[in-house]
């Protein structure tokens, strides 16, 4: 069986299978939860996460293994919390000694500190394993709007394979060998997210804002580095790209969820709320640690991380913030 498998039926996962699919590529499109699948495979609309998008006939929509692991192209877009659990499951089924893994997940493994490429290297050793990221909102690519994209891979034959053959006009990719910036990028910025968001619910204003943003930036680069990325990469897609969407886009998840926080809600409530996962909510977690392992000054995220896991108020986290020693700008 050629074609594309797409393992996460969520909003995200949704798009790219319509995206991959609307000139009539298979695509199989698998997804955990057994009803919403089979609600999928007969109106051809995820309404619980993208709705009012009709998927083309060629995506195969299932909750069975079995059905895509024969794919040449197997993409993740699983949440980061359950990508290990859920590749240990397909690798039982693999069947495609050739095919080329691509993670979309954006997100950094709890207590390991791994980023999604190396659980799957760890998974699938024999496997080529390739990374995408960039300022890609699920609903705007679903409406096909122009959006730009990067796709990371030490194989850089593979790299410009899937870029003609994933990317469109209105969906460009760029290539780069550079796997762990690319990650790191995409991963750190919905910490960053979350505070931008906290920030409009405070009702802080645009002033404030880009001061937040701009000193996120600055920190995602000082922890990127330190974590093995290059600080130049990560003023690219995956980096500062990504960075001004998700903190500006009401269609981002994270900054709707630190909105939240920011407007006295508290995060119980608004978890379960939601359909949709956060990611910036675990990788604060994750992002915090590394810091730590790695004596890392990361004041943005550690106040963050308190609101989250800590119950510290957003009011509270701001005057800290605010408080810290004036001092030189440094990039």
């Amino acid at each position: 069986m050629a074609g594309t498998t797409i393992i996460g039926a969520g909003g995200w996962g949704t798009a790219l299978a319509w995206l991959w699919a609307k000139d009539g590529r298979r695509v199989w499109l698998w997804g955990h939860n057994a009803d919403r699948v089979v609600r999928m495979q007969k109106t051809r609309e995820n309404s619980d996460y993208l709705p009012g998008v009709k998927l083309p006939e060629s995506v195969h929509v299932t909750s069975e293994f079995g059905d895509c692991a024969g794919a040449d192209l197997i993409v993740f877009v699983a949440p980061s919390t359950v990508l290990r659990e859920i590749a240990s499951c397909l690798r039982k089924e693999i069947g495609n000694a050739r095919a080329v893994f691509l993670s979309c997940t954006k997100g950094i493994e709890h207590r390991t500190g791994m980023r999604m490429s190396e659980i799957l290297l760890e998974i699938f050793p024999e496997h080529t394993i390739a990374v995408l990221s960039g300022p890609n909102l699920a609903a705007e690519v679903a409406q096909n709007l122009p959006t730009a994209t990067v796709i990371g891979c030490d194989d850089v034959n593979c790299a410009a394979k899937l870029q003609g053959m994933l990317g469109s006009p209105r969906f460009r990719i760029y290539t780069s060998e550079d796997v762990v910036s690319i990650e790191l990028g995409g991963a750190l910025k919905n910490v960053f997210a979350l505070a931008a968001g906290i920030s409009d619910g405070l009702g802080l204003g645009d002033n404030s804002k880009a001061a937040l943003i701009t000193r996120s930036l600055a920190e995602l680069v000082r922890l990127g580095v330190a974590m093995g990325g290059d600080a130049n990469a990560f003023y690219g897609l995956s980096g500062a790209g990504d960075l001004i969407v998700t903190c500006y886009s009401e269609h981002s998840r994270n900054h709707t969820v630190g909105k939240r926080l920011g407007q006295g809600e508290p995060l119980a409530e608004i978890i379960a709320s939601m359909k949709t996962v956060a990611e910036g909510i675990s990788t604060a977690r994750s992002a915090w640690g590394c810091a730590r392992r790695l004596k890392i000054v990361t004041p943005i995220i550690d106040q963050v991380y308190a609101v989250l896991y800590e119950q510290k108020k957003p009011t509270v986290a701001l005057e800290e913030l605010l408080r810290r020693e004036p001092k030189p700008e440094q990039p």
